[in-house]
């Protein structure tokens, strides 16, 4: 005689699933962080080249620094949501109150934050040759 089926809330493979989606978020956040790190430095390292050839004090506008210094908060902050998005989850589905089928709005407002970064990084390589 086959076992009924257990409930959402009780099958560990929800909750296999749920850190799973948790690592990945990390995994995301210090990508960004490290990216905004690279960015970052590559400022310094251009301003040293062209201080090396030239011998001339080396103009920037430090858009590498403020944009790596961005990456590197969104970092943080994708982080810092999975945590408290994962506690969350972990309630719901301990409670039974989670609802399947919901629009992740983290993944969807961080996918429009990056594409806006990079709609404006493609207006600035054109704009500056």
């Amino acid at each position: 005689m086959p076992t009924p089926p257990q409930p959402v809330e009780q099958d560990p493979r929800v909750y296999f699933a749920a850190e799973r989606t948790f690592l990945a978020w990390i995994r995301t956040g210090l990508g960004l962080m490290g990216i905004g790190f690279a960015v970052s430095r590559f400022g310094l390292f251009l301003r040293q080249i062209t201080a090396a050839e030239s011998h001339l004090p080396a103009r920037t506008t430090g858009l590498s620094l403020w944009s790596g210094v961005l990456l590197v908060a969104l970092g943080v902050i994708v982080n810092l949501t999975a945590v408290y998005r994962h506690f969350q989850l972990i309630q719901e589905l301990s409670s039974g109150t989670w609802r399947p089928g919901r629009v992740s709005r983290d993944a969807v407002v961080l996918g429009l934050l990056l594409a806006a970064a990079g709609v404006a990084m493609t207006i600035y390589l054109i704009l500056v040759r």
